[in-house]
C-alpha cells in the first residue's frame, strides 16, 4: 500500500492584465492584502517554464487566514488574453467561489462598481443562495451565502 503525502490547499492562482483593478475587486469582497512583490529570474523561468519572465504578484487571504488567492500579471512575456466571456461549461478553471454573509447587498455593491451577474441568484434547497458575477477580465466568481 502506497504512503499517503500530506496535502493542504494553499492557493488559487488567477492571472489578470490589470492588477491594481483586480486587487480592488477582490479587497472590495473582504480579503485583505497579504503580499505584493515582484518575481523574475531562474524560479519563475522554471516554474512556469517561460525564459526571462517577470510577474507582478499579489496574495490575498480571508480574514483570519485561509487558502489565499494569487494574482498575477505579466510584465514578460505580454499577456494571452482568454474570453472574458466564458462560460460555466468552459473546461479550465470554472470560479473562484466564497462565501458571504449578505448576498444581496455584496451583489448591489458589486453591480454599483459595473460588475454583474452571469445569470441569476439561486436557492439550493434551504441552505445556500449562490450567483456567479463577472469580475474583473471575465473571471467567474461565486459567491454563496449560508441561509440554513
Amino acid at each position: 500500500m502506497a504512503t499517503m503525502t500530506t496535502i493542504r490547499f494553499d492557493h488559487v492562482g488567477v492571472t489578470v492584465a490589470d492588477l491594481d483593478r483586480a486587487i480592488a475587486f477582490f479587497t472590495g469582497l473582504g480579503l485583505e492584502l497579504e503580499a505584493r512583490m515582484s518575481v523574475e529570474g531562474e524560479f519563475l523561468d522554471t516554474v512556469i517554464g517561460i525564459p526571462d519572465a517577470r510577474t507582478e504578484i499579489a496574495m490575498l487571504r480571508p480574514p483570519g487566514g485561509g487558502t489565499a488567492l494569487e494574482l498575477s500579471t505579466f510584465e514578460r512575456p505580454g499577456h494571452q488574453p482568454d474570453d472574458p466571456a466564458a462560460m460555466a461549461t468552459r473546461t479550465g478553471l470554472r470560479n473562484v467561489c466564497f462565501e458571504v454573509e449578505d448576498l444581496h447587498g455584496t451583489l448591489a455593491r458589486l453591480a454599483d462598481d459595473g460588475y454583474g451577474l452571469v445569470g441569476g441568484v439561486g436557492q439550493h434547497e434551504d441552505v445556500w443562495l449562490m450567483a456567479y458575477v463577472r469580475g474583473p477580465e471575465g473571471v467567474a466568481v461565486s459567491l454563496a451565502e449560508r441561509i440554513g
